[in-house]
């Protein structure tokens, strides 16, 4: 993957390390599949918290780094997928304000977050 579109990050807490998030920039995609006609799209694209590491902020930490590169990089909407299903991250992804958009051809939701507002 190309270093523009891209963007992997170790979470760490000190010189610990408790996840890894990645986000992805301006790419033309449906479902993993290439659709000339898909607007570009950026955000969230991996999120990993170690599981004895969750509900101490590092996720929302985490995303709110992705959300401010996102926007550095004139970037106004920050897009999402998940699973449907329970143990999923759908209410993490709600409670951060990510507004559920639809179903994928995947069967994956997709959701949004405005950056402007």
């Amino acid at each position: 993957m190309h270093p523009d579109l891209a963007w992997p990050r170790l979470i760490c807490d000190g010189d610990r390390a408790v996840g890894f998030v990645m986000a992805y920039f301006g790419l033309k995609f449906d479902s993993g599949a290439d659709v000339p006609d898909a607007p570009p799209r950026s955000g969230l694209w991996r999120l990993a918290v170690a599981a004895d590491e969750q509900g101490r902020g590092y996720g929302r930490f985490a995303v709110g780094a992705v959300n401010e590169e996102l926007r550095r990089r004139g970037g106004t909407v920050s897009t999402v997928t998940w699973k449907p299903g329970g143990g999923g991250p759908e209410e993490f992804c709600l409670r951060l304000g990510y507004r559920e958009r639809g179903l994928t051809d995947d069967g994956e939701y997709l959701g949004d977050l405005d950056l402007a507002g």
